[in-house]
């Protein structure tokens, strides 16, 4: 009776689901079946994202490459590959040329016919799916290029290219391309307006003209070079500035002694460019002149000092960028008139200070390795009150009136000249400072090669 269940279990977990209860060893068989059900759900995964950057490389007479870059988003599950599509001109019959996904973001698509038209397009493929295609905008005409087409940007427009208001911008950007290349200029995507700007294009370069420059011209125009679908791009920022408005709110916030405090606010327009500073000017009653206090001042407030007893000020403040100052400046509403004022001297009295200190020495000897025949100098520095008295030793032996050794004393610093040392003037040099508190040591070792 054993032998007989044993096949029932199998054909049971085929058929119905009653019949395993009799046995105990399927019950546990059914438990994990429910746990592949949340792994069903969860790849539920989007397909990777579109190629990008997909542009030709070089064209022939019968072929042309691709280059393009992988998917910012290519699935848990990773890149199986890409695939490469062609349609001609005309058709809408789109076919794979590569029947099998490949890795590498560079591909030729050889064997085609010299001046056909054709369309491209990359999709990437994993196992979560195909994504969307990336697409030339425009279809690749196969015939040879002799030579890529290349922008030769000048240096001085690599950077932001300023001028003033009403300034003629002329500007030649040369390229190099055969045979030669389409030459299309765009601002934030759209066509040039040819009432303002003219474009002369020749087969070595392009010209760019503004008769008289406006701020609205300012942006970022893009230039684009092309032959067959190879193309070079490059920008030119161009920034059109004029003198700023003058500053506002100037007031004269206060007076006192010889000094003046002044506040203002920036510019309402700041002229298409950075405010670099303000100019801070005085004018003096009696003689009506204006003069310059400050130049580039970078805050909104400054204070003006040294001003004469009894004059009386007026203020005015210009604002500066990279045009220069503005056409008039802010006038401060108010005059500063600098009043005489009598004043008896009163001396302070001056607490004593008991001023004796005894000798510290501020900054200490240190080791010093000479050559044999050169004059070497030691040096320290030490404080007291009243001055110290300096006593130089050399191995604990004082040094006394011996014309080898020079002892000076400046200001507090102490020096002692060894002059033309042999070997036995190496040792251990001490210097001793005292005066009656105390007294203080430092010292060093000096080695004569």
């Amino acid at each position: 009776p054993r032998d007989e269940p044993a096949p029932t279990p199998t054909e049971a977990g085929a058929e119905v689901t009653p019949v395993p209860a009799e046995g105990s060893p399927s019950p546990p068989a059914e438990p994990p079946a429910p746990a592949p059900e949340p792994e069903l759900e969860k790849p539920k995964e989007e397909p990777p994202s579109c190629p990008l950057s997909l542009a030709v490389e070089e064209v022939s007479e019968n072929s042309f490459t691709l280059t393009w870059k992988a998917p910012e988003q290519m699935g848990r599950a990773g890149l199986d590959g890409y695939v490469v599509e062609i349609c001609k001109d005309g058709s809408s019959d789109w076919k794979a040329v590569n029947q099998e996904p490949f890795l590498s973001t560079r591909y030729t698509i050889p064997n085609l016919s010299s001046g056909d038209k054709i369309h491209v397009r990359v999709v990437a493929v994993s196992a979560s799916g195909t994504s969307v295609p990336a697409t030339l905008e425009q279809p690749v005409l196969i015939r040879e290029i002799l030579q890529l087409p290349k922008i030769r940007m000048p240096r001085h427009l690599r950077e932001t290219y300023i001028r003033r208001v009403g300034d003629a911008v002329n500007i030649m950007i040369p390229f190099q391309g055969k045979p030669q290349p389409e030459v299309s200029w765009t601002k934030g995507g759209q066509p040039l307006d040819t009432k303002r700007i003219s474009i002369r294009n020749t087969a070595r370069d392009t010209i760019f003209y503004i008769r008289q420059a406006q701020r609205g011209d300012s942006g970022k125009y893009e230039l684009t070079v092309q032959i067959n679908g190879a193309e070079d791009r490059a920008t030119l920022d161009i920034q059109v500035v004029e003198p700023p408005g003058p500053p506002q709110n100037l007031k004269l916030v206060d007076v006192w002694g010889f000094n003046v405090a002044l506040e203002w606010t920036p510019p309402v327009d700041n002229g298409n460019s950075e405010i670099k500073g303000y100019r801070v000017q005085k004018s003096d009653k009696k003689s009506g002149k204006w003069f310059t206090v400050l130049e580039r001042c970078t805050r909104t407030s400054c204070t003006i000092s040294d001003l004469i007893i009894g004059n009386t000020y007026s203020f005015r403040v210009f604002s500066e960028n990279i045009c220069g100052l503005s056409d008039s400046a802010a006038m401060a509403s108010g005059v500063a008139y600098i009043e005489k004022t009598k004043t008896t001297y009163q001396p302070e009295k001056i607490p004593q200070r008991d001023m004796m200190e005894p000798p510290k020495f501020t900054q200490p000897l240190t080791d010093r390795t000479t050559t044999r025949g050169y004059s070497t100098h030691l040096f320290c520095s030490v404080r007291g009150f009243p001055q110290p008295k300096i006593i130089w030793l050399k191995n604990q032996m004082e040094i006394r009136e011996d014309p080898k050794y020079i002892a000076l004393i400046d200001q507090g610093v102490c020096s002692l000249e060894i002059r033309k040392p042999g070997p036995f003037d190496g040792g251990v040099y001490t210097c001793k400072a005292v005066n009656p508190l105390g007294e203080a040591s430092v010292d060093c070792r000096l080695d004569v090669k």
